[in-house]
This record gives structure tokens, sequence and C-alpha cells, in this order.
């Protein structure tokens, strides 16, 4: 059974390249010329990361970590090793992750920016909320959909373009549910708000504890949107890249400081050079664990 092994903190890499890697087919018509692609379940981040030379006495915590990581057999969190600390000014270290548009089964319409349903779905859905939608006759009409105005209870406007469509059955309409591109969460306390930054990262984690392990590792493609509730959790919407692999459970934590991913080694052999004056460097490469 695999383990965390914790990473040494210092020194900083001196040089990385982080990679977000997906499963695109395509293919092309030798006759037109037209490209059709499709985006596959497998998404996830890899690095590429060099060590500044270091004395004997601190390489000696590498040289550990190495070890104990056994090649790809135990992991540990990492991330974007050049975006420690996230730039938003959310002044709590994590967010919970609370869908506010949970519907599994109903008629939607699409006409314009508009999606209408045949039931009040959206009774607590708010403007600039992520909402993702299944089940469209129109793939187009599926995806994820930012909200721009609450109209009623069974209408959105979108900052989506729709072909129109009426009346189609069995419909989804959920939030942070696997495939979306945007999270749906709430303050962590009472007293907690701020924004979050385009280009910062969130960790979601696999329990409704700040303990968790972490189950993806998300960056930022919107400013959040807050809507302050006096006396209560704020409500907070973002967008987000990758889309999710997995639902996030309801209460579940989402990392807001230090977010960090679950990653491996991607080779089995670790190696590292010293020379004349005890000055010690090590590179390697790991992956993101799915």
């Amino acid at each position: 059974m695999s383990k965390e092994i914790t990473m040494p903190t210092s020194p900083n890499f001196l040089s990385s390249t982080f990679t977000l890697t997906r499963a695109i087919g395509q293919t092309v018509s030798p006759f037109t010329g037209k490209q059709r692609t499709q985006e596959y379940d497998m998404v996830l981040w890899s690095a590429q990361v060099t060590l500044p030379p270091m004395k004997r006495s601190v390489a000696a915590n590498w040289q550990s970590w190495f070890a104990r990581l056994k090649g790809s057999t135990n992991y540990f969190k990492f991330t974007d090793p050049d975006a420690l600390t996230n730039q938003g000014t959310y002044d709590e270290d994590d967010l919970i992750a609370t869908p506010r548009v949970t519907d599994t089964s109903t008629a939607l319409s699409f006409a314009t920016s508009t999606i209408t349903s045949g039931d009040s779905i959206f009774g607590n859905a708010l403007v600039g909320d992520y909402i993702f939608v299944t089940g469209a006759t129109n793939e187009d009409n599926n995806g994820t959909h930012k909200i721009s105005a609450v109209t009623s209870a069974t209408v959105v406007v979108t900052t989506s373009t729709f072909t129109t469509e009426s009346n189609t059955a069995s419909c989804k309409v959920q939030q942070n549910v696997k495939g979306a591109t945007g999270l749906s969460l709430t303050a962590s306390t009472n007293s907690a708000a701020g924004t979050i930054a385009v280009g910062d990262y969130l960790g979601v984690l696999d329990a409704a504890s700040t303990t968790g392990t972490p189950k993806q590792l998300l960056l930022v493609t919107e400013l959040s949107t807050q809507t302050t509730v006096s006396g209560g959790l704020n409500k907070i919407s973002v967008g987000t890249e990758p889309k999710l692999r997995a639902d996030i459970t309801s209460g579940h934590f989402v990392k807001f400081a230090s977010p960090k991913g679950k990653f491996r080694l991607d080779s089995n052999i670790v190696e590292w050079s010293a020379n004349r004056n005890s000055n010690y460097t090590f590179s390697f490469s790991c992956t993101e664990v799915i």
C-alpha cells in the first residue's frame, strides 16, 4: 500500500516545467480537411524540476526522501513550484464544496443564452455560479455554463450562446460534478471573505477536513464571484481548469492556502550528481496521481 512521503521544503527548485496534459482524439477528413475533436477523461499535471547545488548536509534530506519514495511506489504532495502562494485575497486556508443546483432529471429548453427548466431547479442559484448540463440533444448545449442572471426558479441567463432546443427530457443540471470546469463553494468560516484570482491554484481534498488527501489540483481561470451572507458563510463561485475527474462530495474541503496535488515519480531510478566540493544536484520528473 502506498503512503505519503513528505517532500523537503528547502531549497526551492532552480528551474521547473509544469505541464497540463489532456487526452484529445482528432480526426481530419481527407476530402474537406474538416477537423473533429473529442476530449476524453484523462487529464493531469506533470512536472520536470531541477534543484540548485547544495552541500551534503542539505542534500541528505533529499537523498532520504528519494529513497523512501521507492520509485513510483509512494507519493508526495506537489504543485507548480513558481506559484506556491496564491495572489487572491481570500483570507482563510480552505473553502467548502457546496452545490446549489443538483437536479438529475428535468426538461430543458435552450434559446440564445437562456436555459429554461420544466421544474424549479434554480431557486438557490446565484449570479456567477457555474452549472454543468448533460443530456441536451445539441452537444454544444451541454457542458459548463456561467450564470449571468437568475430570472426565476425555472429560468437563468448564461454567458454561453446556445443552439435552439425545446423541452428535452431527462437532462441534468448539476455543480461540482465530473466534467465541470467551475466550482460552487462556501467560505469555511463566517468571517472568511476575499477573492480567488486568475492563475491561483486550488486543491480538491477527499474529505470534510483540512487533513484530507488531495484528489485533484485545479488552476483558476476566472476571477471568483462572492455573494455576501450576513452572519453566515459567504457563497463563492470560481471557474477552473482542467475539468473535474470525479464528483466532489458536498462538504468536502477545497484548499486555498498552499494547495497541492498528489504526485508520483515518473521513474523507479533516482540519481544525483556531486563534484569535488561536495555540491550535490538533483533533477526529477513526476506526474499527478489519478
